[in-house]
């Protein structure tokens, strides 16, 4: 089973047990996380899409550390100018690792008439 999950303004693809770098959020090294803008889930050929997120469906996760990436250079050069600019940073990311999707909802109730 596999879902698509929001956060950060990025889109991922998940699946029990995957390790994810995420933009940092606040949870403590041991904690757990539940997400619950789920935008899709599919398993053995079946997908539900939600419009835009799924009803009752969510990720749950648990943090394993809080950490950085590493360094990414932001060079600027101004050609014939002798201007040249170098700049760099680390961004901070969340190491998770999925726990359990949880579609929501029922799959098919009956029709009460």
């Amino acid at each position: 089973m596999f879902a698509v999950i929001r956060t950060g303004g990025k889109q991922y693809r998940v699946a029990a047990g995957d390790v994810l770098k995420v933009e940092k959020l606040e949870a403590e090294p041991g904690g757990s996380i539940t997400f619950t803008d789920v935008l899709a889930v599919g398993s053995e050929g079946n997908l539900t899409v939600g419009a835009p997120t799924i009803a009752g469906a969510s990720v749950t996760a648990t943090v394993l550390a809080q950490a950085r990436l590493d360094t990414v250079i932001i060079f600027k050069k101004r050609r014939r100018q002798n201007s040249r600019r170098r700049n760099g940073h680390r961004q901070h990311v969340t190491v998770l690792r999925i726990a359990e999707i949880s579609a929501g909802g029922p799959a098919s109730e009956p029709a009460a008439a």
